[in-house]
């Protein structure tokens, strides 16, 4: 990562982030062009929580796998279908990259189903370079958690650990356009508007996938819809029905059943603790 890598949001849309929570800050980073298909960014939180008290972060997470090195950790997580958590105590930082939907299958060489709900370690799926990439980060990380410079150093150390797995094959480029597609398309609310537009079976959209990312296309639907109704919810004031009706849902009440069943909150309960 170049010291004048593109700064992103701090926040990312999944991340359901307290809005009392003052437990860390987040550096988010577009990852660099020679990423082009393998990584979409990086991130660093940085926490400082007090003694006896805990954080619990809270995700929607992306279509896609993740690595992360930390200082008691260093770890390779598939796609979690469901809410995310990770409880944040004490204090210190980590390095992680979101890696594009192609990367799982390139990174681990078998399909992604195998993942899912599951993280482990990196050296289980890159060898003798996972741990040679966990030591480097380590070394980075025992800078200032804040200063570019360090950011600079582990994500170096990511460049030369991850680049060997380019470039991205014909089917990792389809699965990432078939991701990009849905996560851009509030319209897109049935399988079939996607089998439509990448000229594919329902079998076939299936099978890629389970196969690329370990969850179905339904579920590649309905989790970009409701990290949008998140967003939705703890940004406007639009009334229930209206967020329910721009997300394409038939009615108001399948809308609340499908966001509480993940999220467990009920939309009005959200909305209610982010507009406080």
């Amino acid at each position: 990562m170049k010291s004048d890598s593109p700064r992103l949001d701090a926040i990312a849309r999944g991340h359901l982030k307290d809005p009392g929570d003052a437990s860390h800050r987040m550096h988010r980073y577009e990852a660099p062009a020679e990423f082009d298909g393998l990584v979409r960014w990086f991130w660093f939180p940085v926490w400082s929580v007090p003694p006896g008290q805990e954080a619990p972060q809270k995700v929607l997470q992306y279509p896609n796998s993740l690595l992360v090195v930390a200082h008691d950790y260093a770890r390779f997580y598939g796609v979690t279908a469901g809410l995310s958590t990770t409880t944040l105590t004490g204090e210190g930082w980590a390095v992680g990259v979101a890696c594009t939907p192609a990367a799982g299958y390139l990174l681990t060489g078998s399909p992604m189903a195998a993942f899912t709900d599951r993280a482990v370690d990196v050296a289980e799926v890159l060898g003798d370079a996972g741990c040679v990439l966990t030591d480097r980060v380590r070394t980075a990380m025992s800078g200032d958690p804040y200063a570019p410079e360090a950011h600079a150093r582990a994500t170096a150390a990511f460049t030369d650990a991850l680049l060997p797995y380019l470039p991205v094959d014909a089917e990792g480029e389809l699965v990432n356009r078939l991701v990009a597609f849905v996560e851009s398309r509030s319209d897109v609310t049935r399988v079939a508007q996607v089998c439509a537009e990448f000229g594919l079976s329902e079998r076939a959209l299936q099978r890629l996938v389970h196969r690329r990312i370990g969850l179905t296309p339904k579920w590649l639907i309905q989790r970009r819809r409701l990290q949008e109704a998140a967003e939705r919810l703890r940004t406007s004031d639009t009334s229930l029905a209206d967020v329910a009706a721009a997300l394409g849902y038939a009615d108001q009440p399948h809308f609340s059943r499908d966001f509480s069943a993940v999220t467990g909150m009920t939309p009005r309960a959200f909305a209610t603790h982010h507009a406080r």
